[in-house]
């Protein structure tokens, strides 16, 4: 089921992991650049993305991690998972990144590199462009 956490308005290319995000021990703080190796983005950049992921995992501190790549103007524009755990649904709150749970149909339906448009005002929120 569709459900919109933190509305926006954003349009952008997908960053699409198959791998839940650790954003504590995964993202650096400074560039937004995931850092570990064993991470299926591994030195890729969030920076103006629109981050499509399974969902958070680890620390609730990682919350803080999400606030700070959108204090150093690193983070992604919109953020699009299966199933926003705290971490994810605070950290997107506090930075306001507009967040958005989708069905596992939608999820496999949108592809790395695809530009998309997120309206949360929008009964589709998503369109392809």
């Amino acid at each position: 089921m569709k459900k919109i956490l933190v509305s926006g308005k954003v349009q952008g290319t997908v960053l699409k992991s198959n791998d839940p995000i650790n954003f504590l021990g995964t993202v650096d703080k400074k560039t937004g650049i995931i850092s570990d190796k064993n991470h299926d983005l591994f030195q890729k950049s969030l920076k103006d993305s629109i981050l499509v992921f399974p969902s958070g995992v680890g620390s609730s501190v990682g919350a803080y991690t999400i606030y700070s790549i959108k204090s150093n103007n690193v983070a992604p524009r919109a953020m699009i998972c299966q199933k926003a755990d705290l971490t994810v649904a605070t950290g997107c709150a506090l930075a306001n990144i507009p967040l958005i749970t989708i069905t596992d149909e939608e999820f496999l339906s949108i592809e790395d590199g695809m530009k998309i448009s997120l309206d949360t005002d929008d009964s589709n929120p998503i369109h392809h462009q």
